[in-house]
């Protein structure tokens, strides 16, 4: 009976020891999302990753893509980008303060940032794309 009993216990500890190990693994994955801090000028603190092209550029987070407005903000933003970019299609983490508005082209997403401040630019974290050449 006593040994019903220690076996019960050891299997109720270690079932809540892995639930908390869970948490814990998923609390330091970075997150890429749309920081609520929002001010009076309609302004929000968004993080994610930013790609760039001459026909758009986009900002991805976990739970949204924006296309970006291709101002002197973006060019700006593009040009500090550059030096992290392993490839051509790299998406590089940045912080950025922006103004979100509806898309009023038909085209693209249905809504797009208006950058209005680079809060910061960091190196990206995954590893380079592994190249498959055929014959």
């Amino acid at each position: 009976m006593k040994k019903i009993i220690i076996t019960l216990f050891v299997a109720a500890a270690i079932a809540v020891s892995c639930k908390n190990e869970e948490k814990q693994s998923s609390e330091k994955q970075p997150e890429l999302k749309e920081l609520k801090s929002e001010n009076t000028s309609g302004e929000v603190l968004l993080k994610g990753e930013f790609i760039y092209t001459e026909e758009a550029s986009v900002l991805k987070g976990n739970d949204f893509i924006y296309g970006v407005e291709l101002n002197d903000k973006a060019k700006e933003l593009a040009q500090q980008v550059e030096s992290y970019k392993r490839e051509d299609y790299d998406m590089v983490p940045v912080i950025l303060k922006a103004k979100v508005k509806n898309n009023p082209s038909e085209e693209g997403w249905d809504k797009i940032i208006e950058i209005k401040n680079i809060v910061k630019v960091s190196e990206p974290t995954s590893e380079p794309a592994i190249k498959v050449k055929g014959e």
